[in-house]
Order: C-alpha cells, then sequence, then structure tokens
C-alpha cells in the first residue's frame, strides 16, 4: 500500500535558470526530462500540480534593463521566455504520456490559451498539469510573485520553490563555509532577515493568505515526492 500524501494540490516554482542545468545557455534536454519524470511521479499518485517556470536561462528582465534597456521591454521578454520554457515542459510531458496546458497572462492565441483562473482550476480537478507562463502579465513583478499569485488563485496546499539549494541559509553557502540551514522559517522572519530565498510581495502574499512553503534541492532525484509524503526536506516557510 503506498504511503499517504500529505498535499492534494500544489505550484511548484522552478527557476529558468534550473533547466539549464551544466549548459551556459538555453534548455538541458536531460534536465528538463527528469523534471517531468518528477512531475508525472507526484501527479500518478493523486496530486494536482501547477507549475511556473522562470525565464531566465533565456532572458532576464532585470538584468536587460541594468545593462541600459526600457525596464518594461525587458519584462516583457522576459515573460516570452517563460511561455518558450512552459512549452519545453508541456511537450516533455506530453513526450512521456502526461497531460499538459499552457496558460499565457499575456494573449498568445496559437501557442498557448489565455489564463482564465476557473478554466485553470478546471483543467487542474480533471489531472491536467497546468504550466502557467508570462508572469502575471505585468511589468515590474517576478515570477516568484507570479506564483504565489497561482497559488493562491487555484487554491494550492503548498508552493514549493525547486532551486539548486537544499533550503534557505543563513548566508550563501556558495560563499560562506559556516552558513547554517534553516528547517522552519515565519514568512515575518524571511522578510525581516532579508533572505533573499522569494522577493517581498511574493512572501507577503503566502504569509496573508496562510499559504505554506518549502524550498527544496530540486538537484536531488525522488526530492519532489518526499515532500509531498510530508519528509523533512529543505525549509519550510509558514505561520509559526
Amino acid at each position: 500500500m503506498s504511503e499517504p500524501l500529505k498535499y492534494r494540490r500544489i505550484l511548484l516554482k522552478l527557476s529558468g535558470e534550473a533547466l539549464m542545468g551544466d549548459e551556459d545557455y538555453g534548455i538541458d534536454p536531460k534536465v528538463i526530462g527528469r523534471l517531468a519524470d518528477e512531475i508525472l511521479e507526484v501527479r500518478k499518485a493523486g496530486v494536482e500540480i501547477g507549475v511556473v517556470i522562470g525565464g531566465g536561462n533565456i532572458f532576464r528582465g532585470a538584468g536587460l534593463a541594468a545593462a541600459g534597456m526600457d525596464r518594461v521591454t525587458g519584462d516583457h521578454m522576459g515573460m516570452l521566455a517563460t511561455v518558450m520554457n512552459a512549452l519545453a515542459m508541456q511537450d516533455a510531458i506530453e513526450k512521456r504520456g502526461g497531460f499538459a496546458r499552457v496558460m499565457s497572462a499575456l494573449p498568445i492565441h496559437d501557442v498557448a490559451e489565455d489564463f482564465i483562473r476557473r478554466r485553470a482550476i478546471r483543467h487542474i480537478e480533471k489531472g491536467r498539469i497546468v504550466l502557467f507562463a508570462a508572469g502575471i502579465g505585468n511589468p515590474f513583478f517576478t515570477t516568484d510573485s507570479a506564483a504565489a499569485l497561482r497559488a493562491v488563485e487555484v487554491s494550492a496546499d503548498l508552493l514549493l520553490k525547486a532551486t539548486k539549494v537544499d533550503g534557505i541559509y543563513t548566508a550563501d553557502p556558495a560563499k560562506h563555509a559556516d552558513a547554517t540551514r534553516y528547517d522552519h522559517l515565519t514568512y515575518d522572519q524571511v522578510i525581516e532577515r532579508k533572505l533573499a530565498v522569494m522577493d517581498t510581495a511574493a512572501i507577503a502574499l503566502c504569509r496573508d493568505h496562510r499559504l505554506p512553503m518549502v524550498i527544496y534541492d530540486m538537484t536531488v532525484p525522488g526530492n519532489l515526492m518526499r515532500v509531498m509524503r510530508g519528509e523533512s526536506i529543505g525549509t519550510t516557510v509558514g505561520t509559526h
């Protein structure tokens, strides 16, 4: 008999950089394939799933703006990059026999559905993996904020942020050997200590809707299912 799962519906946030693997740019087919396998494993176990993927492996609006480009233009380019990543993930999922839908906050009717909350919930209820693309459709907001917003809109039980680090640390563990990992934090602690795991707007939205978060290491195979089973993986952010 399989172990009971702790969560019924989740929103998974993947960074665009995570899709690069060992490449310098773009998408590593091995990485996106493994992620698709893990997502499908969880879906087959009964968890309903929405996914937000960043676009930093292709374009990052804030970085382009820092280099002199108009910020709104840069952010729109970044939104289009997330659509490209969502289409790639849809393809990987469907090649493995799963069912996925890309829903874009920017109207791109030939390649993706418009984001309509009730339709998104219906897709999720029918067992389809919904890939939310183009952020929230507005500049100046990160895909972290988009992930928090979509998670609240579809009534997810948990927001997961998949990273290359196994949780939130007191300092950057790549730069500080004495950095220690937090097992649990409150939303306010993340904000007050300026722990740059997600932007403040995303953390505040989760706090206001009492939506728990887990930050975990996506490079370890099987971690997504471990979180679903309630194992202590990564750092949990919640009310207390």
